[in-house]
C-alpha cells in the first residue's frame, strides 16, 4: 500500500501541471482571439429603399436579390414552400450556388422592385432583400513600362527577372528576404476580378508570357457573354494575379510575391471593370469550395451588401483568408467588401512608405501595402512609382504589356501574396494569418494601429519568420507542463521502488521531457508534412500516428525507449497547442474548426498516454 507521504509529491506535480495548463490555455485563447471589427451580415440594417435612394441606376443591375431562409427541422419553411414562393414571385436562382443558399433574383423597374422589397419585408420565408448593386475594380492610371535592367544586387534571394530592379514594391515589403524561407508552395490564391490571361482562349486571347511558368487551377467565369474559364478582357485582373504569382526567376519580366503559389482565376467583372454583387458572392463561395487558401478582391463599392457579407463569412469560416482593397475614394471610410467582418482591408502606400493621396482609410482598416503613385518618381529611377507587372493591353487580350498601375487594387495582392507565404509556412487559420500580418507589420508612426495605416506596412520576411517560430515558446510551455505532469504520474506509480530509485525515476522523467523538447517540440510534424507532400494540415500527420508507429516498431530496442517517449511527449505538446490555438486547420476532415480541435486534443491525449507507458516501461525495467 502506498503511504500518503509517498504519493503527495506526485499529486503536487499533477496539480501544478494541471493548474499551469489551465492558466496557459486561458492566456493563449486571449492572445489569439479574433479582433475583427468589420461589418457582418447581422449588422446590416439598411433597407432596400435606402439603397435605392443612395445609388444611381448605373450602380444597380436592375434586379432585386431575395435571400430566402434555410429550411430547418421545425423552423422556417420547407423546400416545397420556398420553391413555391420563388415561382409566385417569378424569381430565378441567382447563380451557381443558389440551390444551396436559396438566393433568388427578380428583375424589374426601380418602382416595382421597391414595392416588392416592402411587400417581402416581414415575410417569414425571407431572410432579407437588397437591390443587386454593381461593384467595380479599384485601380487607376495605367502606364506602360520600358525595359531597364537597373542596378546589380547581390543580397538575399535575387531573382534573375530583367525588370525586377524596378519593382521597388517588392523591396518595401522585404519579399527577397522572405523568399529564402518560402515562396508560396502548396497554396492556392483565388483572384476574383476581371479574369486572368492564364491561357490562350477565344477571340485571339493569349496567355501573357510572364505567366507561362505560373500554376493555375479551376478558372471560371461568372458572367454571361464574357470570355470563359476566368480569362481577362480588361487588364486589371491579370496585373493583380501577377503581383501575387508572376512567373519568377525565369530571366524575363518581373517577379511575384508568392511566385510558387497557384492562382484560381475567377472572372466576375466585365471588360469595363463592372460586375454584380451576386456574381462576386458566387465566386467567393466557389473559391472556398474548391480549395482556395487565400482570396484577393481588388474591387468594391461604397455600400455594404448582406449577400456579400454572408459569402465572406462563409469563406472565412471555411479556412480562407479574404484580402480586399480598401478603396480609392480618398475618404475616411473603408469600402466594401473590405469593411465586412472576415475580410482583411488593405490601404495603399507609395515609394516613401506614406499613405497614397487616393487611398481610403478609417476604423475598419487592417493593414497597408504598396499601391504605388504613377504621378511621382520619388526613387529617381526615371520611371513612375507605380506597381509593375505583366498584363494584357487595355481591353485587348491579344497582346501583353508590362505596365505600372496604382491603387489599393495593387496594394491588396501584395498582402494576399504575403498571406500565401504565411500559409505556405504552415499557418492557414484565417484569424492567425491576419494576426501575423498585423503583428509583424512596420508602422510609420510607431503605434500599434491607427486609421491611416492600420497595423502598418506588411513585412513578408517578418511574417514568414513569425509563422515558423511564433508558436515555439507556447509549445515549449505546454511541453514543460506535460513533462511535469508525466513525472508526477511516473513517481506516483513507483510504489515498489526504494526512495533512491524513485529519485532516479524522477530524474529520468525530467530527462524524458528534455528528449521530448529535442525531438518532438521542434515542429517535426510540419517538417514531415512538407517532406511527404501530405500538406501542413493533413489529419494523418497532425495526429499521434507517427509516435505510436515509431514506438510499436522500436519498443524492443531498450536504448530507444526514452527517446521514443520523448518523441510522443513532444508530439503531444504540438497537438495540444494546435487544439488550443489552431494555427493550422486540418484538411480533408469535415466538420470545421471544432472537429479539428477535438481531433487534435484526442490525439494529444493518445500521444501523452503512449509516451507515459513507454517511459514507465523503460525505467521500471532499468530500476526494478
Amino acid at each position: 500500500m502506498k503511504s500518503p507521504s509517498s504519493t503527495r509529491p506526485s499529486h503536487r506535480r499533477l496539480a501544478l501541471a494541471s493548474t499551469g495548463l489551465l492558466v496557459l490555455s486561458t492566456i493563449l485563447w486571449a492572445r489569439h482571439a479574433s479582433e475583427d471589427t468589420g461589418v457582418s451580415a447581422n449588422d446590416l440594417t439598411t433597407d432596400a429603399a435606402t439603397v435605392f435612394a443612395q445609388t444611381s441606376g448605373q450602380q444597380r443591375t436592375g434586379a432585386l436579390l431575395i435571400d430566402l431562409v434555410e429550411p430547418e427541422a421545425g423552423e422556417g419553411g420547407s423546400e416545397v414552400e420556398i420553391a413555391k414562393l420563388a415561382r409566385d414571385l417569378g424569381a430565378e436562382p441567382a447563380g451557381f450556388y443558389s440551390e444551396g443558399e436559396h438566393l433568388y433574383r427578380v428583375a424589374g423597374t426601380p418602382g416595382q422592385l421597391q414595392a416588392l422589397a416592402e411587400q417581402l419585408a416581414d415575410h417569414p420565408l425571407v431572410e432579407g432583400t437588397e437591390p443587386e448593386m454593381v461593384y467595380e475594380l479599384i485601380g487607376t492610371d495605367a502606364q506602360p513600362a520600358g525595359l531597364d535592367n537597373g542596378p546589380e544586387r547581390s543580397t538575399r534571394f535575387e531573382p534573375n527577372d530583367e525588370m525586377f530592379p524596378l519593382q521597388w514594391h517588392m523591396e518595401q515589403i522585404h519579399a527577397p528576404e522572405a523568399w529564402t524561407q518560402v515562396r508560396g508552395e502548396d497554396t492556392i490564391v483565388a483572384v476574383i476580378d476581371t479574369g486572368v490571361a492564364w491561357k490562350d482562349g477565344p477571340g485571339g486571347a493569349r496567355q501573357v508570357p510572364d505567366l507561362a511558368g505560373t500554376s493555375f487551377t479551376h478558372g471560371k467565369t461568372f458572367l454571361s457573354n464574357a470570355l470563359p474559364d476566368g480569362l481577362d478582357d480588361h487588364l486589371h485582373g491579370t496585373h493583380v494575379a501577377g503581383t501575387i504569382s508572376q512567373s519568377t526567376n525565369n530571366e524575363i519580366g518581373v517577379a511575384g510575391v508568392a511566385f510558387e503559389s497557384t492562382i484560381m482565376p475567377l472572372k466576375v467583372l466585365s471588360g469595363d471593370g463592372r460586375g454584380s454583387v451576386g456574381a462576386i458572392a458566387n465566386a467567393i463561395r466557389y473559391a472556398a469550395d474548391n480549395g482556395a487558401d487565400v482570396i484577393n478582391m481588388s474591387l468594391g463599392g461604397p455600400l455594404p451588401s448582406r449577400v456579400l457579407a454572408k459569402a465572406v463569412a462563409y469563406a472565412h469560416n471555411n479556412g480562407v483568408t479574404v484580402v480586399c482593397a480598401a478603396g480609392n475614394e480618398k475618404k475616411g471610410r473603408i469600402g466594401y467588401p473590405a469593411a465586412h467582418e472576415g475580410a482583411v482591408a488593405v490601404a495603399a502606400t507609395d515609394f516613401a512608405g506614406e499613405r497614397t493621396w487616393y487611398s481610403n482609410w478609417g476604423k475598419h482598416l487592417d493593414i497597408s501595402a504598396p499601391g504605388g503613385d504613377t504621378r511621382a518618381d520619388k526613387n529617381g529611377d526615371g520611371h513612375p512609382d507605380g506597381v509593375l507587372q505583366d498584363t494584357i493591353k487595355l481591353q485587348d487580350p491579344r497582346y501583353h504589356e508590362y505596365m505600372w498601375l496604382q491603387g489599393t487594387s495593387m496594394a491588396s495582392p501584395h498582402a494576399a501574396g504575403v498571406a500565401a507565404l504565411v500559409v505556405s509556412a504552415g499557418v492557414n487559420n484565417p484569424d492567425e494569418v491576419e494576426r501575423i500580418l498585423k503583428q509583424t507589420a512596420v508602422h510609420p508612426n510607431n503605434v500599434e494601429w491607427d486609421q491611416d495605416y492600420g497595423a502598418g506596412i506588411i513585412d513578408a520576411a517578418a511574417a514568414v519568420s513569425a509563422a515558423k517560430s511564433d508558436y515555439t515558446p507556447e509549445r515549449g510551455g505546454i511541453l514543460a507542463l506535460l513533462g511535469l505532469g508525466l513525472s508526477g504520474l511516473l513517481v506516483g506509480s513507483a510504489s515498489g521502488l526504494s526512495r533512491r530509485r524513485k529519485f532516479k525515476l524522477d530524474a529520468a522523467a525530467a530527462g524524458g521531457a528534455a528528449v521530448g523538447m529535442g525531438l518532438g517540440f521542434a515542429p517535426l510534424a510540419y517538417g514531415l508534412a512538407s517532406a511527404t507532400g501530405l500538406g501542413f494540415g493533413s489529419p494523418l500527420v497532425m495526429s499521434a500516428a507517427l509516435p505510436v508507429l515509431a514506438i510499436l516498431s522500436l519498443l524492443g530496442v531498450k536504448s530507444l525507449r526514452a527517446p521514443l517517449a520523448g518523441l510522443a511527449l513532444g508530439y503531444a505538446a504540438v497537438l495540444l497547442h494546435g487544439a488550443i490555438v489552431l494555427p493550422t486547420l486540418l484538411t480533408e476532415l469535415p466538420g470545421g474548426p471544432v472537429v479539428d480541435q477535438l481531433w487534435l486534443a484526442a490525439n494529444a491525449i493518445l500521444a501523452l498516454w503512449v509516451g507515459l507507458l513507454t517511459m514507465r516501461s523503460a525505467y521500471r525495467a532499468k530500476h526494478a
